[in-house]
C-alpha cells in the first residue's frame, strides 16, 4: 500500500515513466531499511518543492554504526544485503543522510522534468 501511495503522490507531483519508477524503488529501499534496521517503524513524508518531488524517510533506531562515505560504494555483486542506501542514491537526483543515536533520516529528491541547458 505504501509503495502505491508514494507512486500516486509522486505522479501527481509530476514524475513520469522511468524517473517515477526509480523514485518509488528508492523510497521503498529506504522504508525497508527503516523497518529492518531502525526499530521496526518508519515515517515517510512526500512533497513537491519547485520542480522536484522530495521524500524523507526517518526511523528511531540507534543510527548507523560507522561513518558512511560521502558517496556510497556499490556493494559487491555477491553481497546479499547492503544495497538499499546505494540504490536510493543512484536512483534519485539528491540524497542526504543524517544519522545518530536518535535515528536516521534520509531525504531524496528527483526532478519532475529535466530541463534543457
Amino acid at each position: 500500500m505504501l509503495r502505491h501511495a508514494v507512486a500516486s503522490g509522486a505522479a501527481e507531483a509530476g514524475l513520469r515513466g522511468d524517473r517515477l519508477d526509480d523514485f518509488v524503488v528508492a523510497v521503498n529501499e529506504l522504508l525497508t531499511n527503516a523497518v529492518r534496521h531502525g526499530g521496526g517503524l518508519g515515517r515517510v513524508s512526500l512533497w513537491r518543492a519547485d520542480d522536484s518531488v522530495v521524500c524523507e524517510v526517518s526511523d528511531s533506531g540507534e543510527g548507523l554504526p560507522a561513518r558512511r562515505p560521502d558517496r556510497a560504494v556499490r556493494p559487491a555483486a555477491t553481497q546479499p544485503g547492503g544495497w538499499g542506501l546505494w540504490l536510493a542514491e543512484e536512483l534519485t537526483d539528491t540524497f542526504e543522510l543524517r544519522t545518530g543515536r536518535g535515528g536516521t533520516t534520509v531525504r531524496v529528491s528527483s526532478r519532475c522534468s529535466l530541463r534543457e541547458p
